[in-house]
């Protein structure tokens, strides 16, 4: 099973009969370990690791640290979830540290981020405090490689 996961994680589009091959199993078994994993919840869903830079230089990742006040009966479940239904969020995470919970905001611009944080995260009751950082570059994501292997030839001397 742990093989099946880690083969996906990589390459979702590994068909049936690949995995087996990769696994030593049937095609037919390795279909029945997917749709098991997929009804217990362990496989949510299948995407695809854009690099929002390569077709859209303008669009934002912004990574937003949360101090927040748990409420009585849900702690920072109900928080979350109320995070997690805005269409901008890609992420929400409860962290240990300093601060309480991580949100990953994809927009347009910083612009577009900044009235998200203002208009939708600072307003609610529970958040005490933000701290907004804007993502330069991505090296690597879901364990995938982002970056071209360009050599950077700054410090290269010529003779």
């Amino acid at each position: 099973m742990q093989k099946i996961l880690k083969l996906l994680r990589k390459n979702a589009r590994l068909s049936a009969e690949e995995l087996a091959v990769m696994t030593g199993r049937t095609p037919q078994e390795v279909e029945n370990k997917i749709k098991e994993l997929e009804g217990k919840g362990v496989i949510r869903g299948y995407t695809a690791i854009i690099d929002d830079a390569a077709y859209d230089d303008e669009t934002v990742l912004a990574l937003i640290e949360l101090k927040v006040t748990p409420q009585s009966q849900s702690g920072f479940d109900e928080i979350a979830a109320r995070i997690a239904s805005y269409e901008e969020v890609e992420s929400v995470r409860l962290m240990s540290g300093g601060y309480d919970i991580l949100v990953s905001v994809i927009g347009r611009n910083i612009r577009e981020i900044s009235q998200f944080v203002n208009q939708r995260l600072a307003a609610i009751d529970a958040v005490q405090s933000t701290t907004t950082h804007f993502v330069l570059k991505s090296y690597k994501e879901n364990g995938i490689i982002k970056t071209d292997s360009e050599k950077d030839e700054r410090g290269m001397i010529s003779p």
